[in-house]
């Protein structure tokens, strides 16, 4: 593909294009370089802190002097935590990532559930600041479920946290005695 056709996440700016790196996040949030997972936290930190999420939801390592594409199975983090303050409409919901990130859920850096590119089954994520998403861990899913409550949404019951003034759904409520 001629460099006039490549679609990329920032202006070159004299950075060097390296086209597909050769790292990948598995769908279990483990970094690899050339296959081999990457153990030393700092260094995932670091890649972390270059990552770009393109309008094509590619995702890009961008250095002032390098840019490549790499390959993510699912999201390129993972929220291992759960911390609330305040209670009701006024309760913050905040989630600290495997890269010891803390993202509140508001407007701006939604929850949302949707089906995870992996396997197709409704999954929930949150978005940084930057656009960028980590996937709930499942012990902290279910932390978040024991928080939900039930709102009346168009009609339909739902189960769902209120965070930033906002209510977040995670899942239709079926009456079970139908």
């Amino acid at each position: 593909m001629d460099q006039g056709a490549r679609v990329l996440p920032v202006e070159l700016d004299g950075r060097v294009f390296r086209g597909d790196l050769d790292i990948r996040i598995d769908a279990h949030g483990g970094w690899h370089y050339n296959q081999s997972p990457i153990e030393r936290k700092d260094m995932v930190c670091l890649f972390a802190s270059m990552l770009v999420r393109d309008r094509q939801d590619r995702y890009w390592l961008v250095t002032p002097t390098e840019l490549g594409r790499i390959e993510v199975d699912d999201a390129p983090l993972l929220a291992v935590d759960l911390f609330t303050t305040g209670e009701g409409v006024n309760q913050e919901v905040s989630f600290c990532t495997n890269i010891d990130q803390v993202i509140t859920v508001t407007a701006q850096t939604p929850l949302v559930m949707k089906p995870s590119p992996v396997n197709g089954e409704m999954t929930p994520y949150v978005t940084n600041a930057d656009g960028i998403e980590a996937k709930l861990t499942r012990q902290v899913y279910y932390s978040l479920v024991e928080l939900g409550v039930v709102q009346d949404t168009e009609g339909e019951d739902v189960l769902g946290v209120w965070s930033g003034a906002a209510f977040f759904p995670l899942g239709a409520i079926f009456d079970t005695d139908a």
